[in-house]
């Protein structure tokens, strides 16, 4: 494959490294995952949007710039080769956005994307339940409808920002007869509603990334359903679609990742082991090929197809990307890679890093469960367990 950037194209990388250069902060900001670094990310967020960089392929009017996917791309690899920070909002702007976009009124397009582009109102993703993890078909948690309102009862757990965030996203029940697929309703719901009550789950290095959600008699008006009663699945894997195809992990990350992994290998120098030197460069390698699968994806996009089953294969692929890429990094540094501050003076990113790769299989659908999709649908294979 080719790559080859049109003038335009280039101009605009020029014009995204210069922003960069002159905001991203000098200094790291504290981890997103608690009260403080939420903060400042959100502020972040806000600084983006004074330059209308919240979300670039956005119409203008909805707080974009009305780019295309390979626009995009170009962005979010000077993004992330300018090491700026995680975004707050990657569940609104990457994942519940682009669905609005396919999905909503109107109404709900202004209604939304622009506080969302804007960094005003920070999103929740509410999916997996205590029984309903990656079999989200199995989803409980109900939605009554009474009038012009739903009133939702139920839990949901391992909900990513909803410790911190202002408004999440879900399927419920509102079909009480309905079982697996059928009988889904998506809905929006402001976090701070009466009924709703947080509970924040701590991770390892022990900042709450989740939260649980329990809804005890929550109302929620009709106009905030996306899609019609009953259409929550099919709108829910548009979404999913989003989070495991081409949104939620930009090849820019990981080749940020591969060449802070180069980085470090050159550090070490004669004390890398030979084993330890084609691991960084399969990484590398990774990367790269990851990055033009990307293009020929956004390329697909633009010219009128559509991401399918094979996006299934497109998550297994970055997050074990991540993983292994980070589990060399480890194997590289040795007994300080359990430290926070490696021997030379630096913070320790990588050790960070690491841990939260290794949730990379199991976010946005099991692996396990992507395998069983890639085999039905893209292999013809039988289904698991079928006679």
């Amino acid at each position: 494959m080719q790559l080859e950037y049109t003038e335009r194209q280039q101009a605009f990388r020029a014009e995204v490294r210069e922003w960069l250069a002159a905001h991203v902060p000098a200094d790291p900001l504290i981890t997103l995952e608690c009260r403080e670094g939420y903060d400042q990310h959100v502020g972040w967020e806000r600084t983006l949007a004074s330059g209308n960089w919240g979300m670039v392929t956005w119409p203008e009017r909805f707080g974009g710039r009305g780019l295309d996917l390979i626009e995009w791309l170009i962005f979010e690899e000077e993004y992330w080769g300018a090491g700026a920070p995680l975004r707050a909002n990657q569940n609104g702007i990457f994942l519940l956005g682009p669905t609005i976009m396919e999905y909503g009124t109107e109404e709900q397009k202004a209604r939304f994307l622009t506080p969302m582009a804007q960094g005003e109102v920070i999103w929740a993703q509410a999916w997996s339940e205590p029984n309903a993890g990656s079999d989200l078909a199995a989803i409980a948690s109900k939605a009554r409808r009474e009038g012009d309102h739903y009133v939702l009862e139920g839990q949901k757990t391992w909900s990513s920002r909803a410790a911190f965030a202002d408004w999440g996203f879900g399927i419920f029940r509102t079909d009480p007869e309905s079982s697996r697929h059928n009988g889904l309703t998506f809905i929006l719901f402001d976090l701070n509603s009466p009924g709703i009550t947080r509970r924040p789950i701590r991770q390892l290095h022990g900042h709450p990334g989740f939260a649980e959600l329990f809804f005890d008699e929550v109302r929620v008006p009709v106009e905030n359903r996306l899609g019609g009663e009953g259409e929550g699945w099919k709108i829910a894997m548009a979404t999913a679609g989003f989070e495991r195809g081409l949104m939620l992990r930009s090849p820019g990350r990981f080749q940020a990742t591969a060449r802070r992994l180069v980085e470090l290998y050159r550090q070490l120098g004669d004390r890398a082991s030979p084993a330890a030197r084609e691991a960084v460069v399969q990484a590398w390698g990774a990367a790269q090929a990851y990055a033009y699968n990307t293009y020929s994806v956004a390329a697909k996009i633009m010219a009128g197809g559509r991401i399918g089953a094979e996006a299934s294969l497109n998550k297994i692929f970055w997050s074990q990307l991540d993983r292994s890429m980070h589990r060399t990094a480890m194997q590289l540094l040795g007994a300080q890679a359990e430290l926070r501050t490696l021997l030379n003076g630096q913070p320790n990113d990588w050790l960070e890093g690491y841990i939260f790769s290794l949730s990379g299989p199991i976010y946005a659908g099991s692996n396990e469960i992507q395998r069983n999709i890639t085999a039905e649908r893209l292999l013809g294979l039988p289904r698991q367990g079928a006679g």
